[in-house]
């Protein structure tokens, strides 16, 4: 397998050396927490977008995206054409974040609810973004090194180690330095590097196994292992699981996570607000191509006997490796050190928006309300402070995940998030559209919400078949396909939400002035966008709608 060449580490050098010069320049502009949190709400609709990308797109989703590609084809595809939720960021959920002038999503939850939906939310943000995304984000990414520099360091064990230590201390330090304005400028570069290196790893792998066709005939020939539907009977990824799970996490995730929701916060108006969440809807379109392709290319690649891509314990392809084995065996030399340095760009975007959002909720949602009469500085310095421990516990977490994503990093976030969603979503939802939705009603939906999923994990990873098998009704639950039980769940916390809150008094007008549908400010949200934002999402739209004809019967 070829190394990495003089002419590649060049041009992961220059690439370090662009962003420590967009560091150091957007470092000097730090003067309030407003600077460093949102950037001073004074960002372009463009930086917002490639943004948007550049933090989805992690290092877990080209190493685990391509790796479920490889072993599970199409059926992750819909996650990836969730552009069609974040249109509904865009249009539906920015107009009520923007005039609501916050900074958090758990700060909504106050305004609309009171001060206990904000602790729920911001202790379960707080705790999901350590055990998945930081300590996920950061093992594909060593995952990356062992393979691609396997040698360097002396063993594949001390490559992986060195390459989640010195990634996360590096993209730390200049989260730390230079807060969100740093991670928004330095993600439009990263969006750009990121799409044009996992295109070259799409076309020369194509070139390698002859074409388009080529790779249609090897799906076809095992289209139950990799058509985009699955049928009702299959046990992971059945058709009407994933119509119901899919768009109750992508609407958590795109619409209500500090995560994403974050960057539009940062716009200098309304419209470039929305239009930023338009132009990332635009991006997210792409990655099934440029992810997901590239895991079915390198297993018809491996069938055919012309890569070798390293197998696991129980003797299938270890699909985490997939992108890695690509990029040093298909590419040459410079363009490898790009995709490397793409490979990079995705794991330090993700952690730097990561790292941001993380201190960003503990500072404005924990430690205000703990020290309201805090000074602009003292804020900015807790802020920095926090994001020190995110990645102190992110590292801790790393020795687990081994254990935990054996069925791939990519499978494991979505079960995981399955879990987490539904409560979110459904008190949002119904927050926005319900003004008779109350704070009891919040509290109870998103508590036993949290309850149940946790519990559901919980028995997953200890009983069901193949583990202890009784008391057999755990077992059961424990084996309850995840994607329908998300659908449970988001129905009960419906339910719940619904009835303590009709239980309850009504919100005082006064209290959801300018947070729900009926009281909005509609005039204002009217004149933030014109025609061009209407073709623009029309575009977006037909777009989604023609991959999804297409891989429905590409096989």
């Amino acid at each position: 397998m070829p190394s990495l060449s003089t002419l590649d580490w060049i041009v992961i050098a220059a690439y370090f050396g662009v962003l420590l010069a967009l560091v150091v320049a957007v470092t000097r502009r730090h003067q309030t927490s407003t600077d460093y949190f949102l950037a001073g709400r004074n960002v372009g609709f463009f930086a917002i977008g490639a943004s948007i990308f550049a933090s989805n797109i992690g290092s877990e989703h080209i190493v685990g995206l391509a790796g479920q590609g490889a072993s599970t084809g199409l059926a992750m595809a819909h996650y990836e054409l969730h552009a069609w939720i974040v249109v509904l960021l865009a249009w539906v959920f920015v107009p009520f974040y923007y005039q609501a002038g916050v900074f958090t999503m758990p700060e909504f939850l106050e305004r609309r609810f009171g001060p206990k939906p904000r602790w729920i939310l911001s202790l379960v943000s707080l705790a999901a973004y350590v055990l998945t995304k930081v300590s996920v984000t950061v093992y594909a990414g060593a995952i990356i090194f062992r393979t691609l520099l396997p040698d360097t360091f002396g063993s594949p064990d001390a490559a992986f180690w060195v390459g989640a230590v010195v990634t996360v201390l590096l993209t730390g330090m200049y989260t730390v330095a230079g807060g969100l304005r740093a991670v928004l400028y330095t993600d439009s570069v990263q969006a750009f590097v990121l799409i044009l290196g996992s295109a070259s790893i799409t076309w020369f792998g194509l070139q390698q196994l002859g074409g388009w066709g080529e790779l249609q005939s090897f799906a076809a020939a095992n289209v139950a292992d990799y058509a985009l539907w699955r049928p009702l009977s299959d046990p992971e990824f059945p058709w009407l699981g994933i119509l119901v799970a899919s768009p109750i996490v992508g609407i958590w995730y795109w619409c209500t996570d500090q995560y994403i929701v974050q960057r539009t916060l940062a716009a200098k108006d309304l419209r470039a607000a929305r239009r930023g969440a338009l132009w990332g809807a635009f991006l997210k379109v792409w990655p099934v191509f440029i992810f997901l392709v590239p895991g079915l290319i390198g297993a018809a690649l491996n069938d055919r006997g012309m890569l070798q891509i390293p197998i696991d314990a129980a003797g299938n392809l270890a699909g985490d490796q997939v992108f890695p084995t690509m990029v040093v065996s298909l590419l040459p030399a410079g363009l490898r050190g790009l995709v490397v340095a793409g490979l990079l760009a995705a794991l330090m975007s993700s952690l730097s928006s990561l790292f941001n959002s993380t201190a960003t909720l503990f500072t404005v949602d924990v430690y205000e309300k703990f020290r309201p009469n805090a000074s602009e500085q003292q804020i900015v310095n807790v802020g920095r402070l926090a994001t020190g421990v995110v990645i102190v516990l992110g590292l801790i977490w790393i020795p687990i995940m081994p254990a935990v994503s054996e069925g791939g990093l990519y499978q494991y976030l979505q079960n995981v998030q399955s879990y987490l969603a539904p409560p979110i979503t459904a008190v949002f939802l119904l927050g926005l559209f319900n003004q008779r939705i109350n704070a009891r009603g919040a509290v109870w939906g998103m508590g036993l919400g949290f309850v149940l999923g946790m519990t559901k994990l919980g028995l997953q990873a200890v009983f069901g078949s193949g583990k202890i098998e009784n008391p057999v009704f755990l077992a059961a639950i424990a084996d309850f396909n995840f994607l329908y039980f998300s659908g449970v769940l988001f129905l009960i916390s419906i339910a719940v939400i619904i009835v303590f809150s009709f239980g309850g008094e009504s919100p005082k007008p006064e209290q959801i002035r300018g947070l729900t549908l009926a009281t909005i400010d509609r005039e204002a949200v009217r004149q933030s966008w014109n025609r061009s934002d209407v073709i623009a999402t029309a575009v977006i739209l037909s777009l989604v709608a023609a991959v999804y004809i297409y891989f429905s019967f590409w096989v």
